[in-house]
């Protein structure tokens, strides 16, 4: 494995690229403490949880657009009422021209519930357990939700997850390009060991810069590649 890169560095060349420091600031995302993500009640969390389910792939104001079509077909997403969905009740509003024409990411939403009602009898409410979820472990969280949900794989669970303020970093294709030039990945980016090095490589740059991780991905987005800045 390759030394890790300065983040002052990094930092520099994102401030040269992106037209100063104050510049760079100013596209640099927030994030909540963990005391204000344990006030979201769970049904706002299967809201968020959904919707990027059913923006990944596909065009995103089209889905903010008929979301509030979807707080009324799904009960303002209350995940005991979700669950009484029948699958009859699924397959309707699948096939319903004001929501989006999708089986598997409807059956998510009722997929994902289920998960919720898991996670809150072992955690009390997975708002508290995605905010005392360690950041210096935060991919650990990503295949939670990845094994224990319903479509929240790839970059769908980090992308909620920084959606609710919860910090995370994004392996977005400027992030993962930036770790494969440098040589701190040698596996698979889905694999645990792949992952690990990731984690490994923020954490290291999260002490000796004390930013958060969200910051780090999109100030690291922000010196290579194209800058996409979702990052």
């Amino acid at each position: 494995m390759a030394t890790l890169e300065k983040f002052d560095d990094i930092y520099a060349r994102a401030c040269e690229r992106k037209g100063g420091e104050a510049q760079l600031e100013s596209l640099l995302p927030q994030t909540l403490s963990s005391d204000e993500i344990m006030q979201y009640q769970d049904a706002e969390l299967l809201s968020a949880m959904s919707m990027q389910v059913f923006q990944s792939g596909f065009v995103w104001k089209v889905v903010e657009a008929k979301w509030p079509a979807y707080q009324q077909a799904f009960f303002q997403f209350d995940p005991n009422k979700v669950m009484l969905l029948s699958p009859e009740q699924l397959q309707a509003r699948a096939s319903d021209p004001q929501l989006i024409r999708h089986l598997k990411k409807t059956q998510a939403i009722y997929d994902n519930a289920l998960m919720i009602r898991d996670i809150m009898q072992d955690h009390g409410s997975l708002a508290r357990y995605i905010a005392l979820w360690p950041v210096e472990e935060i991919v650990g969280l990503w295949q939670v939700l990845k094994q224990q949900g319903s479509r929240l794989g790839g970059n769908t669970g980090p992308y909620f997850l920084r959606k609710i303020g919860k910090d995370t970093f994004l392996l977005t294709e400027d992030i993962k390009g930036y770790l494969l030039t440098h040589k701190l990945v040698d596996a698979s980016f889905s694999s645990k060991t792949g992952l690990t090095q990731v984690q490994a490589a923020f954490n290291q740059w999260q002490q000796s810069s004390g930013r958060t991780m969200a910051e780090i991905s999109r100030i690291i987005a922000c010196s290579v590649g194209d800058n996409r800045l979702s990052s």
